[in-house]
């Protein structure tokens, strides 16, 4: 298995810690916070990666059983406002998470060359390898955190503006 691949999947693999870890970084109270009208919440995005975890984790299963099938896209903002991301419970889908998370790691780390070679045909952006699905959802979690912490930043100031 080429190092590169390698590195990732044990990435990939590290995410639900990793999220953890952010997650303690903010205090439950500014969960809700929401910086302009459009951004969304901390809430919502702990919400959103569950369910980008669900769409991964049947992308992955079609990578790998049936290659050249096609997979779905989906409008993120309307799945988050039509379930009600506000009203999920954060605690359930950090749990989802770490489950699909896991399971899908458990099923990429050992999958012969030949399927690395696989591809899907995705709704809204094409052809997808599986390189390329790994790529995408080991830096999904990462590019939240951050703009989980641009949330916490920006809701500090105006906690701090406000005393």
């Amino acid at each position: 298995m080429p190092k590169e691949r390698e590195r990732r999947i044990e990435s990939y693999g590290d995410a639900h810690a990793r999220l953890l870890d952010a997650l303690k970084e903010f205090p439950r109270e500014m969960w809700g916070y929401r910086p302009a009208p459009g951004d969304w919440t901390i809430q919502e995005i702990i919400i959103h990666i569950a369910d980008s975890e669900a769409n991964s984790f049947i992308r992955a299963r079609r990578l790998i059983a049936e290659p050249g099938s096609a997979v779905l896209g989906y409008d993120e903002a309307l799945w988050a406002r039509a379930l009600r991301y506000g009203e999920q419970s954060a605690d359930d889908a950090v749990d989802l998470f770490r489950w699909l998370r896991l399971t899908t790691w458990k099923l990429i780390r050992e999958l012969p060359a030949e399927t690395w070679t696989h591809t899907v045909v995705h709704s809204d952006s094409g052809p997808m390898t599986m390189d390329e699905w790994l790529d995408i959802y080991d830096r999904h979690v990462h590019e939240h955190i951050e703009q989980m912490q641009r949330i916490h930043a920006v809701w500090r100031t105006s906690v701090s503006s406000t005393r």
